[in-house]
């Protein structure tokens, strides 16, 4: 049961394979005993749940109000392809009792549109536009974990996390912006057993790549100079520049990111101080890994003397940066997927990943809301954060989230030596892992 995309292989009995599910979920929500019938998508899935310390009977939270909601559809990419994806889901799922939901990259519901009775079971479920579906908030889910792993998947019954969501089965596919590639949200197709069916991931996955196309159709990749740079969460940065898209390897990721943060250039002195870690490297390496590049993105791209880019790219971690300086964490952390280039570790690029994270971190700690703080827990790079799980622990109202926060806070004191070890020490020690060599 390893293929992370069929829920249901050709000619499996649904009713059996639920009971195997639903003991296998039992199982592991009892004592974190992981069935082998368990798909390894779903397997890691439930575990990423149990690290954040989700209960087998989470409910959803309304993230957006009826008037937020509406305001925040009506500005979402998304919005402009909706006519689209109802024209191509629509009588899909009217026909099969499903309903068609999309999301944002957060994992909240901005529309969910379907046959009446269908719609009405998915009410007392909380499956309704602006509820909060993130796999962080509602464990296993198709768009929630569609959003988080950037991939198609299928859910299939007890395959959910939450046991309120048993009955249900879903597929789920992320649409991409077409010209950074960053993940806007996912449209998802939910229903009853008749959805655990290859059919229905490859279907949801040809609305995305549809959705996608228009995307790219209404807001064409621009043919003159100017570029977008994509390095966020990602070790090798995404170029589109001159109508085309480049993925840049490692080291010329490097150049472009600290070109973008110094739009007046640098020498070539202060960017091979910048570039390299061993100051003994010499100025003719430089000199080729630029060559290398030009060669790569074609003549005008690149300026010398100082070197510079001809248009500065519009790169998302300035736009990070300045939202943040603005005062919009949410909308910052909505285009926050992870640090800058993780792998690299170029003194520039790493200080430079330090400050907007630090930024970051100190913007979510001090606008003291749970999802900020728990989305960043949730997030690789804040899983160790035991300032950020005291701030959490702090907002959360009395109930057995408030109490997993303050054990997690507890957990990491005793570890990192940060405070008392009862999670209300003062202590602000912040979980750092060492940076990975290059290849």
């Amino acid at each position: 049961m390893d293929d992370p995309s069929v829920a249901l292989p050709g000619g499996a009995d649904p009713v059996a394979r639920t009971r195997e599910l639903r003991r296998a979920h039992a199982a592991f929500t009892a004592d974190g005993r992981m069935e082998d019938q368990v798909r390894s998508v779903v397997a890691r899935s439930w575990r990423r749940c149990a690290r954040s310390r989700l209960s087998p009977e989470c409910a959803p939270d309304t993230a957006l109000g009826e008037a937020d909601l509406r305001a925040y559809r009506e500005e979402h990419p998304l919005s402009r392809v909706m006519p689209l994806i109802r024209d191509l889901v629509g009588a899909f799922a009217a026909h099969g009792s499903h309903l068609l939901a999309v999301c944002d990259a957060r994992g909240s519901l901005l529309w969910v549109e379907g046959e009446r009775g269908t719609l009405r079971r998915a009410d007392d479920l909380g499956f309704v536009p602006g509820a909060r579906w993130a796999e962080t908030a509602m464990g296993t889910n198709a768009p929630g974990t569609a959003v988080a792993l950037g991939q198609p998947v299928q859910i299939f019954g007890a395959e959910h996390f939450s046991r309120r969501v048993h009955p249900w089965t879903c597929a789920a596919a992320p649409v991409r912006d077409p010209r950074t590639g960053r993940v806007l949200g996912a449209v998802d197709i939910t229903g009853g057993d008749g959805l655990a069916h290859p059919h229905s991931l490859a279907f949801v996955q040809a609305v995305a790549r549809a959705a996608e196309a228009q995307l790219a159709l209404l807001d064409p990749v621009p043919a003159g100079p100017g570029a977008t740079l994509t390095a966020l969460g990602r070790d090798e940065a995404l170029l589109t520049a001159g109508g085309r898209r480049f993925r840049l390897g490692r080291r010329h990721s490097e150049i472009m990111v600290l070109l973008a943060h110094h739009p007046g250039g640098l020498s070539g002195e202060e960017l091979s101080i910048a570039l390299y870690e061993d100051e003994s490297v010499r100025p003719v390496t430089l000199r080729a890994e630029m060559a290398r590049l030009r060669g790569l993105l074609g003549a005008g791209v690149l300026l010398s003397r100082p070197y510079r880019t001809a248009v500065p790219p519009a790169a998302d971690f300035t736009a990070v940066t300045r939202q943040l300086a603005a005062g919009a964490v949410s909308a910052a952390l909505e285009h926050y997927p992870g640090p800058l280039l993780p792998a690299s570790t170029a003194p520039g690029v790493v200080r430079l990943r330090r400050l907007i994270e630090d930024q970051a971190r100190a913007a979510v700690i001090a606008r003291a809301d749970p999802v900020l703080l728990g989305d960043w827990v949730c997030g690789p790079w804040g899983a160790d954060d035991v300032e950020v799980w005291r701030a959490l622990a702090a907002a959360l109202p009395p109930g057995p989230p408030r109490s997993a926060a303050l054990a997690r806070v507890r957990a990491l004191d005793l570890e990192l030596g940060t405070g008392t070890g009862t999670g209300t020490g003062t202590g602000t020690g912040r979980a750092t892992s060492a940076q990975p060599a290059r290849p």
